[in-house]
């Protein structure tokens, strides 16, 4: 055990300062006074102010749809920069603040390991966060929390190690600190760059972005399994009732992927899967802070499609009408906006639709409002994180001399910081559930009865508390929850959470396997994936009777939990689904990508037995960083990322003549960065500078995408680097596509 020394003084134990009179001046806020014209369109605020506004100004700033409101539960000076929440089994709130983010244009002093997580809690019960302790100081921009008991787990950025901190006098601080995810590896990305978003899933994983692995709890320390194209998208990560994860990538400017099936399988976008206009954002002001400049623009100077998207989540509580529950909500930061979409599953196939027509479910005129979070709490209502302030892009985008600095510079964003505001959504008629959580002190015999809740966050705790634990003293009562509950949802979280304590019977799994349920029968052949793939023939017969399931999802599943057998019997199972079901476009597509995923991976592996050790090692690990890094916008296949219809992020690497051409001109990009058109074609971002890291992993990043993608280019050696380097040490701002070409003539 790490003790982690304190000086309790005032920074460290805090007021609370949301008065009576605050909470009784928000119930009567009206937060849908937006001026229409005669048609019943929104008039956009084409010059809006950016100056800061209180908390009960900006209450009265937001359009939000008929019946819904939104109340504070937590601002300034209570929190500051506020990036991420979640609750422990008790109903406590910490807050993730990433104090030194952007506090000018130049992120002066944004690396310095500052930072704070608070703990918060509402004491009687009225909404309203009422006192805060700073649990954890001295962090340097932390991006990962998830509370597994009493235990806080932490990720931070440019580490890869991920802490558990435990209060263990009750005095609301931490003062025990173990390591239980060691990877000495630093990381060196841009901090847009790196991982986010864990969360406990409903198959006892848990996921993050950017990684190529998940990770699994075992007796107290997190263990990785490989994801075999690694994780899609950016800032935050969101799942459904039923296991479903739902990606979203800023850099890539998509609001939405990966979620038609389990990263696990490996990664399936398709197209179509966002509905015809879907990346089409309906702002209420003009926004004019946006990368990319005036093409990013409308007429009236509303952003036109996502580009920040960032946060998101499935509502899954009980204190919104039932009509929003499962609904995928989206934080637009520099749109001012947040999206919600209704998730269609047809055959199989996920789609997703804008519930409002070209308008959003909310929006504001405060230029200030920057929504970068959102999750169900154990209230049942849907909370928002708001980091408040006026930047929301990284250095590398704010440089002087860009449109976005320009903006930046006549706007004064850079003035307004140190702020940030914790909403939740509530709805005209439903009062949010006021039963406070005390899961952490129960018996796990009691924690049982929470696998029916209509919530799912008191679901998806319970689960995990129990598989935390390891007490099997509660299989016999989960199998009777698993065999007999009348509640579905009941029925897939005990059969989770007794595959979690390592203690589901064989009878049991069959059983769940002919379930009246699809969803229930889908969730017993995911969970046989794992003993299916150790070489159980006899589960593989005894799952075969379901290729001719009813539901288009359970015999998804059935293909996928037999996709790492390569017996016949497994493998003709899979032919039959795809014989029996040749109009399943997912089944089939799943399954075409991953047979020429085995394909290239079998010609590079032999492509690679020629190479020299230490070209092996270059490609190997210039793979691992393109997928978590490049893949966001160049395309985990590298030929550019299907933008529903919009324009392409940054352009495909596969079979360009460039990549292929002069390495000298590709390690200048990835050292200095790349602005402007491509090949006659212009982006919406720029390529940011990567010359922060070694030669050895620019030099890998580049012999990778040289002998991949069906590039065939010789690999480039870190001592080219190291020359380009020097030659151009005086480069301080992006090259051009123009200058480069000029260069070598």
């Amino acid at each position: 055990m790490q003790l982690i020394k304190r000086n309790l003084n005032s920074t460290h134990l805090i007021l609370g300062i949301l008065f009576v009179s605050m909470s009784v001046y928000t119930c009567k806020v009206k937060q849908n006074a937006v001026k229409r014209d005669a048609e019943g369109k929104i008039v956009v605020n084409t010059n809006p102010s950016s100056a800061y506004l209180s908390p009960e100004e900006s209450l009265k700033a937001f359009h939000i749809q008929k019946g819904y409101k939104l109340e504070l539960v937590a601002t300034e000076p209570m929190i500051h920069e506020p990036v991420a929440i979640a609750w422990d089994g008790d109903g406590r709130m910490f807050v993730a603040e990433m104090n030194t983010y952007m506090q000018d244009a130049e992120g002066t002093g944004e690396m310095s390991p500052v930072c704070k997580i608070k703990r918060l809690e509402d004491t009687n019960g009225d909404g309203k966060m009422d006192k805060a302790v700073v649990f954890i100081d001295n962090l340097l921009l932390p991006r990962l929390i998830l509370a597994l008991d009493d235990r806080l787990l932490v990720g931070e950025t440019n580490s890869n190690h991920i802490y558990s901190y435990r209060d263990t006098n009750d005095d609301g601080v931490a003062d025990e600190k173990k390591m239980v995810f060691r990877n000495d590896e630093v990381n060196t990305n841009n901090l847009e760059h790196q991982k986010s978003g864990l969360i406990w899933n409903l198959d006892n994983k848990m996921y993050l972005t950017y990684q190529d692995v998940r990770y699994k709890y075992d007796n107290g320390m997190l263990k990785t399994e490989q994801l075999i194209n690694g994780s899609g998208g950016q800032w935050g990560l969101a799942n459904d009732d039923y296991g479903r994860l739902f990606y979203s990538s800023a850099g890539g400017e998509t609001p939405a992927l990966d979620f038609q099936q389990n990263p696990y399988f490996g990664r399936l976008d398709v197209q179509n899967q966002l509905d015809k206009g879907f990346q089409d954002v309906w702002p209420v002001i003009a926004t004019p802070d946006v990368q990319g400049g005036l093409s990013r623009l409308r007429a009236d100077s509303t952003l036109n499609h996502f580009t920040a998207c960032a946060g998101q989540s499935v509502f899954r509580g009980n204190s919104l009408p039932a009509d929003a529950n499962g609904d995928l909500f989206i934080p637009e930061p520099v749109g001012r906006l947040i999206r919600r979409a209704k998730v269609v599953n047809t055959d199989g196939m996920i789609t997703l639709k804008n519930a409002y027509d070209k308008e959003e479910f909310i929006a504001t005129t405060d230029m200030n409002f920057r929504p970068v979070n959102s999750v169900t709490g154990p209230d049942g209502c849907l909370y928002i994180v708001d980091m408040y302030r006026g930047i929301i892009q990284e250095g590398n985008w704010t440089k002087k001399g860009t449109y976005l600095r320009k903006q930046i510079d006549e706007k004064k964003f850079d003035k307004n910081i140190g702020r940030g505001r914790i909403y939740r959504v509530v709805y005209d008629g439903i009062k949010p559930d006021k039963t406070p959580p005390r899961m952490l002190s129960i018996p796990t015999s009691q924690l049982v009865q929470y696998l029916s809740h209509p919530n799912g966050w008191w679901r998806d705790n319970a689960q995990k508390i129990m598989v935390v634990r390891g007490d099997k003293a509660v299989v016999p009562a989960l199998r009777e929850v698993a065999l007999n509950s009348p509640v579905q949802l009941a029925r897939i979280h005990a059969l989770w959470t007794m595959n979690g304590l390592n203690s589901l019977d064989r009878p049991t799994l069959l059983a769940a396997l002919k379930d009246k349920d699809a969803e229930v029968r889908k969730t017993a052949l995911w969970i046989c994936e794992e003993p299916i793939r150790a070489g159980d023939e006899t589960l593989v017969n005894g799952v075969a009777f379901l290729k001719n399931d009813p539901s288009a999802d359970v015999r998804f599943q059935l293909a996928l939990s037999l996709r790492f057998n390569n017996s016949e019997k497994a493998q003709s199972i899979i032919a039959d689904l795809q014989q029996g079901y040749p109009d399943n476009k997912i089944l089939n597509e799943s399954q075409r990508r991953y047979q020429n995923y085995i394909k290239s991976k079998t010609e590079a592996d032999q492509k690679s037995k020629l190479m020299a050790a230490a070209d092996q090692k270059l490609i190997k690990d210039g793979a691992l960083i393109f997928k978590q890094l490049c893949a966001t916008c160049h395309g985990a296949d590298g030929k550019g990322i299907n933008n529903g219809g919009k324009d392409m992020p940054a352009p495909p690497l596969a079979g360009a003549k460039d990549v292929n051409g002069d390495p000298e001109k590709l390690i200048k990009i990835l050292l200095h960065g790349l602005s402007g058109p491509v090949d006659g074609k212009v982006y919406a971002d720029i390529m940011p500078p990567l010359g922060g890291n070694t030669d050895e992993y620019i030099a890998s990043v580049i012999s990778y995408i040289r002998n991949d993608m069906g590039n065939k280019a010789a690999v480039v050696k870190p001592e080219l680097v190291k020359k380009v380097r020097q030659e151009s040490l005086s480069r301080t701002t992006p090259w051009t596509m123009k200058e480069l070409d000029a260069a070598k003539k």
